[in-house]
């Protein structure tokens, strides 16, 4: 009070100011100066945290940050180190022995962030300031000091302190060492009168006061009177009242209340009873498992102790009791994932190891599916594995079992002293084909007992996994039902907030009696969060939350999604596997015949068959192979790749041999027209009907019957043939068989069919042009008609080369056409070869007209002799062609012979300078003409033929 006499207020502008000071308003239409922001440098040490925003502060939180550094981190305070008073001066090494020598010397550049102040960049500051600060001054002085003030005026004046006291009365010095004089005694009478003076006055004004106020006092003690009554009143009616409440309370409350008692101590009996109830049931786990592996129940034993692992974190968690049954069970979880294992190997040796004579395709199912449930839950994938395993072995067993049944029933192999191997190669074909085809028997209803089971399994895999993506689909689904009804559930929630709270208060009244009243409370918070929690799951997997609750609960839901996700994957990959599976056990089966193959062909046997027997092998080997693509879904290419192998060296020989035949046949062949038997005519004839296949030999005596012919008739033409065509055109049938039999040697039987189409040609052009046939076979000569059969035979074969080449063409893919190409070569080969036997008949005849015209004179007789030798040669030569060639081919040689004729009695005739001027000569040699002509056009076939003989003289000019 005494502070603020004589001062008046500072006025201060509305907005406020932390100092205190009156600003000047500013005009608004002045923009303020701006200055660059000086960043600040960076510090050695982080900023300590100001419980600032993070806008404000750049320094690590403690909060949001909890695993950065932060100065609680720290283990040196640096301005201690340099401050530290027990060190009387700072060691000079403290920077320079860690960070260089140059440290302390080093001058520290001016920062170019930092602008340098002056003196004028506060001189706005002072203007603005001034008037200010001359009204602080003036106030100053107007204002007293605290220390002029009276002591009547401090606000700490309390007569009860003995300083004050003695400064408002100054007794001290009344009380010296010497003792008051008469003239301190006046002043000590003066000064109590004048106190005995105040007090009069104060007491004075005092009862001026109570007699200016009386009637206020007496109605104040009028009210007191009157208020004491009411306080009486007031008592006894709260003594009624609370005797009425007892009342109430003993014949009203305590039943009730007594009987919520009982009711929430039953409610906590039937809890502890479920709880013991529970315990004793997780106690009986152990037991129980033991009980469910004794009868391979793996499944129903994985989930008893899934459940209780699940029972122990949830309810029965803190029960010391219970404390190493966790880890027990973890334990026989261990042991039940070995015994499923194990089970599984034994399940699938008995399965593939049994008898082929049972008829179940699958053994035991139900303890199949238990297994196999089992481990997909435990996410064993390598029981695939040793199913892989048992099934390579058991493959190797039929193999073995059958090559044993088999030496049992042959007498001729001592089992006890060959091996198997050996056994195999001991056989016969037909013994060891009759294995072959046992094992491959065998092998079908092997495959067909793994389809089975694996079908099984395959069923069982996607049985859960449609089972878990059903799981998937709900919790989702559930979660969007949840995340849809929020709003209807906070409504109920914050509806059912007070009246949990007045439950609570009224519970709370029992808790002096010893009741179980935070079950209750529990109880009824689960309750009433149930849908909270499940309102929260959904949402943590639409939105992001920033509480710590929310982001648990979002790395809860997010791990339980990638669990499931991988769950899914592991079983596709188990049903992928499945099926890979019965592809490995098609190709075992592959690989196991492989085996029985190739030691068979391991001393060449193979390679030695007959055409019908590697025909038999080939089929057989084709028909299994296509039975267990059919069955397995899956063409595998190991037998048929041994197959091929062996075809092509069966190939080899099956040409080598034929060319061989061929070759011998032809060294001996005396080129003479040989009969055709009953079999080569039926033989052309199923030819002739489209179908290039050997037809089933008849029996002896049909064929006997029918006589052999003197021509091969084809399409209506008769060939005149050697015998070595015969057996040519029953060898590329024979070709072209084994394309049918075996498809897979086609191109490889076409090069080698090619060539031995090219090797007849090329063989009998050397023996019959070429002369060969004079000192392999011994013949004399090579006659004309020895031409014309090979002429005849080379056209046979030519006839049907375009038929082998649509055979082949129907059985080639598109791609591989290019190789009937050398069909179109030999047909032009074989088309020169032809040309050139004709060229060679006429050589013949045009040196015989050579050699006979060169001694031809024109006179008497006629016709002369000359003329009927060369009509003599002309009637043989058409005899020994006659009925070899057809009647068109003999007209157009004898139409070359007669023009080389022609040519050459020209010439002798302009050599003997005779002209067809009609004179006497001239009518000589038109009687040889005459007689040449009708000589030749009454051979057989040639009476039509256009001589033309007038072109033997010369055309005159």
């Amino acid at each position: 009070m005494s502070s603020n006499q004589g001062s008046s207020p500072i006025p201060q502008s509305s907005g406020g100011t932390s100092d205190g000071l009156f600003r000047k308003p500013r005009d608004p239409s002045m923009a303020p100066r701006h200055y660059r922001t000086p960043r600040s440098l960076p510090d050695v040490c982080p900023k300590e945290p100001t419980g600032e925003g993070r806008g404000l502060c750049d320094g690590p939180s403690v909060v949001a940050d909890q695993h950065r550094w932060t100065v609680y981190n720290s283990k040196v305070n640096l301005p201690a180190a340099l401050n530290d008073p027990r060190l009387a001066k700072r060691e000079s090494d403290f920077f320079t022995k860690t960070w260089g020598l140059d440290f302390t010397e080093t001058d520290v550049m001016p920062s170019f962030y930092l602008p340098n102040i002056s003196r004028e960049h506060f001189s706005s500051y002072l203007q603005e300031t001034a008037q200010r600060e001359k009204i602080h001054e003036r106030c100053k002085n107007i204002c007293l000091n605290k220390d002029d003030l009276s002591i009547f005026m401090k606000p700490e004046f309390v007569l009860n302190d003995p300083a004050t006291f003695n400064a408002v009365l100054p007794w001290s010095h009344f009380s010296v060492a010497g003792g008051m004089n008469s003239r301190d005694v006046a002043s000590s009478r003066l000064l109590q009168e004048k106190l005995s003076h105040y007090l009069d006055v104060v007491e004075v004004s005092i009862a001026r006061q109570i007699s200016l106020r009386s009637e206020a006092f007496f109605h104040a003690m009028s009210s007191q009177h009157e208020l004491q009554d009411r306080l009486r009143e007031t008592a006894d009616a709260v003594a009624k009242l609370r005797a009425s409440t007892a009342a109430i309370d003993r014949v009203m409350c305590r039943g009730p209340l007594r009987a919520l008692r009982d009711t929430l101590t039953r409610n906590n009996c039937i809890k502890l009873h479920n709880k013991l109830k529970l315990m004793a049931a997780v106690h009986q786990t152990q037991p129980t498992v033991q009980l469910l592996l004794s009868t391979s129940e793996f499944v129903g034993a994985l989930e008893l102790i899934a459940t209780t692992k699940e029972v122990l974190q949830q309810e029965l968690q803190g029960i010391h009791s219970f404390r190493h049954l966790a880890s027990q069970l973890c334990e026989m979880e261990r042991l039940i994932d070995k015994m499923m294992v194990a089970d599984f190997s034994t399940y699938t040796q008995s399965d593939l190891n049994r008898a082929f004579e049972e008829d179940r395709q699958v053994l035991e199912k139900d303890r199949l599916q238990s297994l196999v449930f089992g481990l997909l839950r435990q996410r064993k994938l390598d029981f695939l594995d040793i199913y892989s395993e048992e099934m390579i072995r058991a493959a190797k067993n039929i193999v073995r079992q059958c090559v044993v049944k088999s030496v049992l029933q042959i007498s001729e192999i001592d089992a006890d002293t060959v091996k198997l191997h050996e056994q195999m190669r001991l056989m016969t074909f037909h013994q060891w084909f009759d294995l072959l085809l046992d094992i491959f028997e065998h092998f079908i209803l092997f495959l067909k007992r793994i389809k089975a089971t694996l079908s099984v399994i395959r069923n069982v895999v996607l049985e859960v996994l449609d089972s878990s993506q059903r799981s998937r689909l709900a919790d989702v689904s559930l979660a969007t039902n949840h995340s849809d009804g929020r709003t209807n559930e906070d409504e109920e929630d914050e509806s059912g907030g007070p009246a949990l709270h007045s439950g609570e208060a009224e519970l709370a009244y029992l808790t002096h009696e010893g009741l179980f009243i935070s079950d209750a409370l529990n109880e009824a918070e689960q309750r009433s969060n149930a849908a909270a929690h499940a309102q929260l799951r959904a949402q943590t997997h639409m939105e992001t939350c920033g509480s710590d609750s929310a982001s648990a609960t979002t790395e809860s839901s997010s791990i339980s999604i990638t669990d499931d996700i991988l769950y899914t994957a592991f079983l596709c990959r188990v049903a992928n596997n499945v099926q890979e599976l019965l592809y490995t056990a098609s190709d075992v089966s592959h690989d196991r015949c492989v085996k029985v193959l190739m030691t068979r062909a391991k001393d060449g046997s193979l390679e030695r068959l007959s055409s019908s027997e590697f025909v038999c092998l080939s089929q057989a080997v084709e028909s299994f192979a296509r039975d267990t693509e059919e069955l397995c879904g899956r063409r595998s290419m190991s037998l048929r790749g041994a197959l091929q192998s062996q075809a092509n060296r069966f190939v080899q020989r099956f040409h080598e041999e034929r060319k061989t035949k061929l070759s011998l046949l032809l060294d001996n062949e005396r080129w003479k027209q040989a009969e055709v038997p009953a079999e080569f005519q039926d033989l052309v004839d199923s030819i002739a009907d489209g179908r290039i296949t050997l037809p089933e030999r008849k029996p002896t005596g049909r064929s006997e019957d029918r006589k052999p012919s003197e021509f091969l008739c084809v399409d209506g033409q008769k060939y005149a043939v050697v015998g070595t065509v015969l057996l040519l055109i029953r060898m590329f049938l024979e070709y072209c068989q084994c394309v049918n039999d075996i498809p897979s040697i086609t191109t490889d039987i076409l090069t080698r069919l090619a060539d031995q189409l090219k090797h007849f040609n090329s063989c009998s052009c050397q023996l019959v042009l070429g002369a060969g046939a004079l000192q392999v076979v011994g013949l004399k000569t090579i006659t004309t008609r020895n031409l014309a059969l090979a002429s005849r035979c080379l056209q046979l074969v030519l006839h049907y080369i375009p038929v082998i080449r649509a055979h082949f063409e129907t059985r080639l893919q598109p791609r591989q056409y290019s190789i009937l190409r050398h069909f179109d070569h030999i047909t032009k080969d074989y088309n020169d070869h032809i040309a050139e036997i004709s060229a060679k008949l006429v050589a013949i005849m045009d040196s015989m007209f050579e050699k006979a015209l060169s001694k031809y004179e024109v006179k008497a007789p006629m016709p002369s002799a000359c003329l009927r030798n060369v009509c003599k040669q002309m009637a043989k030569m058409h005899e020994a062609i006659y009925e070899l060639l057809p009647e068109e081919q003999t007209q157009m040689l004898f139409l070359r012979i007669n023009a080389s004729f022609k040519l050459h009695l020209k010439r002798q005739l302009a050599r003997l300078g005779v002209v067809n001027d009609g004179g006497p000569q001239y009518g000589l040699v038109m009687v040889d003409v005459a007689f040449y002509s009708e000589n030749v056009q009454a051979l057989r076939s040639l009476e039509h033929l256009d001589l033309n003989m007038p072109e033997t003289w010369e055309q005159k000019r």
